[in-house]
């Protein structure tokens, strides 16, 4: 749709991200929806990253036992499961609206979370921080693919994943002085409260996606008499397209979320580490390994999108169980790896994800898929806790856990469609066009 506007060059903040690469030819429009949405998105991911890479100082200020930290991990990625509602919403009352709210709503939990007296209030802060910050991520990369052309959407996933990523990068930068700021990690916690500036420029600038105006005929006043619609369409329509990108999605929260959610515990205990020392690898390990995003996205658009998740899926849990297992020196590459292929392996599904299903429901369909990749990480949580309980390690438990992920691959080549290359029109048509 936007492909008859004037394309632009690369706005300025561009020469600050080479991670992006050589940007292909977008419009200004294109790339104004970009800049807009990173720096939401970048926010979204500090506050996601904050958990796992405080979860040794936040155990030791609230007095969370050993055993009960895989409960609480999973009780907060629970509150991934409401954030469904939330984008189902998206495909009635318009992108831009919801996304706004979902802002709102994940910067102001994350802000109170810095004041959690006990670990009940912060547990539960956190499951409604999880619960918006989820849903935006969710309409962010629906956006983008709905607003880039067929030729770059790959690229345009995985650009918005590598800015992103920044956000992690902050993360790690004010994780290093958690030990000499001020209240420790409630002060980092703070720090999510800054995106509330962000809003009203948004809301001013920030534009509803073309292809959602195109098939919109809903009146706000009346969009509740038909909010089952997006639902019912995704079952009748795409069943079997559903069925088999939610079993790829279960099977990989499931085999992984566990070997994510350690990684910074592993390092401190297992290893030693000193939480400055993280954010060290973090910052400049991190930096290399998201030049995945946009690269990943890039191939998937060049030789296609199955071949590409394929490579990617293999590598993934072959590098989680090295990490796990390493040692010394070998520590650090493999965990810059480690997040290169977990980071490509997540573009090339999200932009799957969004590719496979039409408009009227994509955002529905992305919720659905969250739900189903938080039921999988929080099971694989629970699985994992039953494996310390019988080897006594957690690395050992993880490393077991992840070898079920080598089945995605499988399902990913032999049932996946290839959708480079192809207008959203052609891949997913609208019931009864």
């Amino acid at each position: 749709m936007s492909a008859k506007e004037t394309k632009v060059s690369p706005p300025y903040w561009t020469r600050f991200a080479p991670y992006l690469g050589r940007p292909p030819p977008l419009t200004d429009r294109q790339w104004r929806v970009m800049g807009l949405i990173a720096i939401a998105i970048c926010f979204d991911q500090y506050d996601m990253a904050l958990l796992s890479m405080a979860l040794k100082q936040i155990q030791a200020d609230l007095g969370i036992g050993e055993a009960e930290l895989g409960s609480i991990g999973a009780f907060v990625r629970l509150g991934a499961l409401p954030s469904f509602l939330i984008v189902m919403a998206a495909d009635l009352v318009g992108r831009r609206r919801i996304m706004i709210l979902t802002i709102v709503g994940y910067t102001l939990l994350t802000g109170l979370t810095a004041l959690a007296p006990d670990t009940r209030s912060f547990m539960l802060l956190q499951f409604f921080a999880r619960t918006f910050a989820i849903a935006e991520v969710i309409l962010a990369y629906v956006v983008i693919s709905e607003e880039f052309d067929a030729a770059h959407r790959g690229w345009g996933v995985g650009a918005l994943a590598a800015l992103g990523a920044c956000g992690h990068g902050l993360a790690l930068l004010l994780f290093s002085l958690v030990d000499v700021v001020p209240f420790g990690w409630r002060s980092l916690y703070l720090v999510g409260l800054v995106p509330l500036i962000w809003v009203a420029w948004m809301r001013r600038t920030l534009p509803e996606t073309s292809r959602f105006e195109a098939v919109s005929t809903e009146r706000l006043d009346t969009w509740w008499r038909n909010a089952m619609k997006p639902g019912i369409g995704l079952i009748r329509d795409y069943p079997a397209r559903f069925v088999a990108i939610s079993a790829v999605i279960f099977l990989l929260s499931f085999a992984e979320y566990s070997g994510g959610f350690f990684g910074p515990k592993y390092l401190q205990e297992a290893h030693g580490w000193q939480p400055w020392q993280y954010s060290v690898l973090g910052f400049s390990g991190g930096f290399l390994a998201i030049f995945g995003s946009a690269w990943a996205g890039r191939v998937s658009d060049r030789r296609g999108r199955r071949i590409t998740a394929v490579i990617f899926l293999l590598l993934h849990p072959l590098l989680v169980v090295a990490f796990y297992q390493g040692s010394g020196v070998w520590l650090a590459p493999f965990w810059v790896l480690m997040v290169f292929t977990g980071i490509g392996s997540a573009v090339v599904l999200a932009t799957y994800g969004n590719e496979l299903f039409p408009t009227s429901y994509r955002s529905t369909a992305s919720g659905a898929r969250s739900v189903v990749a938080t039921l999988g990480g929080v099971l694989g949580l629970a699985t994992e806790s039953i494996l310390y309980g019988v080897f006594g390690s957690h690395w050992t438990a993880i490393s077991i856990l992840v070898l079920l992920a080598f089945l995605a691959p499988v399902i990913v080549y032999f049932v996946f469609p290839e959708t480079s290359g192809r207008h959203l029109e052609e891949i997913s048509p609208e019931s009864g066009t």
